[in-house]
């Protein structure tokens, strides 16, 4: 099946030649392209969140797949939910599914099922693909939407999805959709998400799913990049860099309701 886009007209513009245009603002020409095992990209609207995804896309080389983790906002299908085959499509490209990786995910990491209902609706994944699209018309994905996992789970499914990656000898990157605080104080925002973003760059996994708990971080997609940074370090992760942190504040200019919007590239 083909999945057709969900929020395109809402999230970002829904003609192809605005959307282009919409992603070009964000891109940044004069950083170096570096290889990355992963990364942490935000899901909000182009508007807001845009420039931070932007700036991710814009500092690594293209890989020929995405694996993509994202949180499920519509608590829809199973509690790790993958999607093997099929299309999805956008107004600037259409992505193919990497069936041999995807199928091999699912053989190999626990937890992980199939399960298209939980994509159909689904913004998370979906708006980091105009940014894909605009680097690459050839890259494959496979996306992961995950509603609930401890961290146990976490662990397995991480490693399950490195072992995938080594087997299949697939050229991939392990794309985290998250947004970090929502509607808290900009202040608060970044003292809270400070906390998150520290446990990223030293990569622990289980402080991050530790630290967001604790503090009760309102990080939609923290189990995507626990689940990330698991098999970041199984696949020999050794550094971790803060490309750009934003609110929404930034750009709405109210400070007392803001979103966090982190970017993170795992090497």
């Amino acid at each position: 099946m083909t999945r057709q886009p969900a929020v395109a007209g809402q999230f970002y513009y829904e003609t192809a030649t605005k959307l282009k245009k919409q992603v070009e603002q964000y891109i940044v020409d004069t950083v170096a392209k570096e290889k990355a095992i992963g990364i942490v990209s935000p899901h909000a609207g182009l508007m807001y969140s845009g420039h931070v995804a932007g700036a991710v896309y814009s500092s690594i080389q293209f890989p020929d797949t995405f694996i993509l983790l994202g949180p499920n906002h519509t608590g829809l299908g199973a509690r790790v939910s993958i999607m093997s085959s099929g299309e999805w499509e956008i107004p600037t490209g259409v992505f193919t599914i990497d069936e041999n990786l995807a199928k091999k995910i699912k053989q190999k990491a626990p937890h992980v099922v199939e399960d298209v209902q939980a994509h159909i609706f689904e913004h998370s994944l979906e708006v980091q693909l105009p940014f894909i699209s605009y680097f690459s018309d050839k890259v494959k994905i496979v996306p992961i939407a995950v509603m609930r996992a401890d961290i146990d789970e976490c662990r397995a499914i991480g490693k399950g999805i490195a072992q995938s990656i080594k087997e299949t000898g697939c050229n991939v990157v392990i794309a985290a959709s998250s947004d970090m605080s929502h509607y808290v104080p900009d202040d608060i925002a970044r003292k809270l998400d400070g906390l998150a973003i520290d446990k990223m760059l030293s990569l622990d996994p289980e402080g991050l799913y530790s630290i967001v708990e604790k503090e009760r971080i309102s990080m939609c997609g923290f189990l995507p990049a626990t689940i990330m940074l698991c098999a970041a370090i199984e696949l020999g992760a050794t550094s971790a860099q803060l490309i750009k942190y934003a609110t929404s504040g930034d750009i709405s200019g109210d400070y007392e309701h803001v979103v966090g919007y982190a970017g993170i590239v795992i090497k």
